[in-house]
């Protein structure tokens, strides 16, 4: 149906209509910009595109594992991404180059003796990439007002501005590389297979000797049942011996020997008490002798004593001795010279001893 044939009312509402959608088409438009503008906003600030960034570099060995756009860790944190990747020329000391970014305000951690630390992430190969923070170096970037200044030269502690020059200046940093997880499994893997021969060498030589056991133990299952009669006869042996009266003994030491002994024991029992008897009566009489010989010691010392007491008090008893015997000779040859006793003597008299010491003259003392 034509516009045209509309009535005025109808044609009324339908302007009112058309305005309404056009109306909500214009605001959900401008909630829509306004929504991805928020987006991108939001997204940009999550991402630092509004923040202050300096960019660094490394060598590395081998870029497995790492691709541009992964993120940078410090300390746990994402503080910027890997920008660049390339390989060096064939003549050159190093193999890989690495540029990355580091944001506001996590540069202020990094010092001229921090390191790049890169390291396996997961079992699947992949990589990733860590600043170290430094300690004793001096800060790679230093914030002048607006300018933001870069660590050219250590030594002297010289700054530059990063956007000066026709390329922004970098910092080098050193790298410390792990090789990829893979790799590592790889090593294990040719050590398993340079040992698996060995293995199973290994597991051969012990199902062998797990056989000789089998065969041993069906061995030692027969020594056993025969070791059950053995322990029987151990077992009738013992209650034997365990009697006073055993079999043992009465082998060892029959009845009438046992008789015999035990009555030499007592015999000898009687004669050792007998002797010690005898020795306990000899002891007493020894001991008396020894008393009595100490007593007639005892006087046999006074008396000899008295008599050398004497014999110093009477020094000229021997002389005087001796002079009576000279004159009872004088006498004596003077009686067989008497005619009146002459005939009484016969033979010849003896003659006195020369050893006799003559008395002085007069008889004195």
């Amino acid at each position: 149906m034509p516009l045209q044939d509309l009535t005025p009312q109808l044609r009324t509402r339908l302007s009112r209509v058309e305005r309404a959608v056009g109306l909500f088409i214009a605001v959900a438009t401008l909630l829509l910009v306004a929504g991805f503008a928020y987006y991108v906003y939001h997204t940009a600030e999550r991402k630092g595109w509004f923040l202050t960034k300096v960019t660094y570099y490394t060598y590395v060995e081998d870029a497995a594992g790492l691709k541009a756009g992964a993120p940078v860790k410090l300390m746990g944190f994402d503080v910027g991404e890997i920008t660049f990747i390339t390989a060096m020329a064939p003549d050159d000391e190093h193999n890989v180059y690495i540029e990355f970014q580091i944001q506001s305000p996590y540069y202020g951690y990094l010092w001229s003796d921090s390191k790049v630390r890169v390291a396996a992430a997961d079992f699947l190969g992949n990589r990733f990439m860590e600043v170290l923070k430094g300690v004793n170096g001096k800060p790679t970037v230093r914030e002048d007002k607006k300018t933001v200044l870069i660590l050219t030269d250590p030594a002297k502690n010289l700054y530059e501005p990063v956007a000066g020059g026709k390329k922004p200046r970098l910092y080098g940093l050193e790298c410390e590389e792990s090789p990829a997880l893979t790799r590592r499994l790889e090593v294990v893997v040719n050590k398993v297979e340079q040992g698996l021969p060995g293995f199973l060498a290994l597991t051969n030589k012990i199902a062998d000797v797990l056989a000789t056991s089998t065969g041993m133990i069906a061995h030692v299952d027969t020594t056993v049942v025969n070791a059950n009669t053995v322990m029987t006869n151990l077992a009738v042996i013992t209650a034997n011996l365990r009697d006073p009266r055993g079999s043992l003994g009465d082998w060892i030491i029959p009845t009438n020997i046992h008789r015999q002994i035990q009555t030499t024991m007592d015999s000898a029992n009687n004669t050792f008490t007998t002797a010690s008897a005898t020795l306990t009566t000899a002891n007493t009489n020894i001991a008396t002798v020894a008393t009595l010989l100490k007593r007639s010691l005892e006087d046999s010392a006074a008396i000899t004593s008295n008599l050398n007491a004497q014999v110093q008090a009477n020094s000229t008893i021997l002389s005087e001795l001796s002079g009576l015997i000279i004159h009872a000779d004088e006498v004596m040859q003077g009686l067989k010279r008497h005619w009146l006793l002459k005939d009484s003597f016969t033979g010849q008299t003896n003659q006195p001893i020369k050893s006799i010491v003559v008395p002085r003259v007069g008889g004195g003392k």
